[in-house]
């Protein structure tokens, strides 16, 4: 592959993760500031997990026409048209109560997401060359605006409530339009549309993916802020807030690492003792030890750029953003499982079965995928 046109992807992929990383803060805080302050925006905790399940539902009946638009328009049109989309929920989270005005906010921002998501991955795995390495720097770079936003936003939030910082979130996101407009208007290797097929058997990696959307993306990030309200009172948003932007934090400092570390070694291997590690936190997250979440914020951080490079070694060619995409639905459909069950099940249940019942399956999930057989390389030919 000649180095201008690796220089070429590196750019691509930068400034789609640019465009991703001022778009998704509003969606942060709100994870943060929605189970701590439902009361003021008119909905009820159950209402809240619900809320924050439903931009991972709607991907799921929508990313096939997600993905469709991409393959028909590009990563330009579909990127812009995502940001746009991202700073008017960010207005809506800032004006409106109800569960109804919400939610419409919610789906709207969960398809921005499924945009902005695809348009990152495929960028980053558009060249197998360093495309873990390449995932991981657009993980940090996507982190980036979040970290910033949840001390800024928690510290606003003590001083004028939970409302007006989501004005300034809505404006930051139009500044990614100065980095979609130089993106690809056709998308590479464009994705034929989505099969109804991804509905089928899960795989292992199917089921990979939902567990960690479910233990981690819902349950342990609606867990964090509960805990944090019970425990740490007056000051539980900012402890909170802290916390939430370490995960960010661990994201930029170790997401290249963890990328870096998979090109050279096997990212199959790590998934499962990473997995199996997050496992032993959330157990003790579950036990009290609140501050066990920075361990998950840490380990969570390393997974996050090993499924692209996985799914690019095993389904090289046109298949791969398909593949990339069947793997982010499985995600969304435990993520918008997990804050359900969150809602639902925290005010009732002992936390150590709750957390301990999803480590379980998070570290089964993993290991499941040790039988697949082994990942299909291109050849040199190809």
């Amino acid at each position: 592959m000649p180095a201008s046109s690796l220089r070429l992807t590196d750019l691509n992929a930068r400034r789609a993760a640019i465009a991703m990383g001022v778009a998704t803060p509003a969606d942060t805080l709100l994870y943060l500031l929605l189970p701590m302050f439902a009361a003021e925006f008119g909905v009820t905790l159950v209402q809240a997990g619900l809320l924050l399940a439903a931009n991972r539902i709607v991907r799921i009946v929508g990313y096939g026409r997600v993905a469709r638009f991409y393959a028909e328009r590009g990563d330009a049109p579909t990127c812009t048209i995502a940001v746009i989309a991202a700073s008017c929920c960010g207005l809506i989270y800032a004006t409106a109560s109800g569960f109804w005005m919400l939610l419409i906010a919610r789906l709207v921002w969960g398809l921005c997401f499924g945009a902005l998501n695809l348009s990152t991955q495929a960028l980053a795995t558009a060249d197998l060359v360093g495309s873990g390495h390449r995932t991981g720097k657009s993980r940090a770079v996507i982190a980036l605006g979040s970290m910033l936003a949840l001390p800024l936003g928690a510290a606003m939030t003590m001083w004028a409530g939970p409302r007006p910082i989501f004005f300034v979130l809505s404006a930051f996101a139009l500044s990614g339009l100065f980095f979609t407009r130089y993106l690809p208007v056709r998308a590479a290797k464009a994705p034929k549309p989505l099969p109804m097929r991804r509905f089928g058997k899960p795989n292992s990696l199917d089921l990979w993916s939902f567990m960690e959307g479910v233990a981690l993306d819902g349950l342990f990030i609606i867990g964090l802020s509960v805990f944090a309200q019970s425990a740490m009172q007056e000051h539980a948003v900012l402890a909170a807030g802290a916390l939430m932007a370490l995960r960010y934090v661990a994201e930029i400092l170790l997401g290249p690492l963890g990328g870096a570390i998979a090109d050279r070694l096997s990212p199959e291997r790590m998934l499962v003792w990473l997995s199996l590690a997050s496992a032993v936190a959330l157990i003790g997250f579950g036990a009290g030890w609140f501050w066990s979440a920075a361990v998950i914020m840490v380990l969570r951080a390393l997974q996050l750029p090993l499924m692209p490079p996985i799914v690019a070694r095993r389904y090289p060619g046109p298949g791969r953003v398909e593949a990339l995409v069947a793997r982010s639905l499985w995600r969304d459909i435990g993520g918008g499982v997990g804050p359900l069950l969150a809602g639902l099940l925290l005010p009732i249940t002992p936390a150590l079965l709750l957390y301990g019942g999803a480590a379980i399956l998070v570290a089964a999930a993993a290991l499941a995928t040790t039988r697949d057989k082994p990942p299909v390389l291109p050849t040199e030919s190809d």
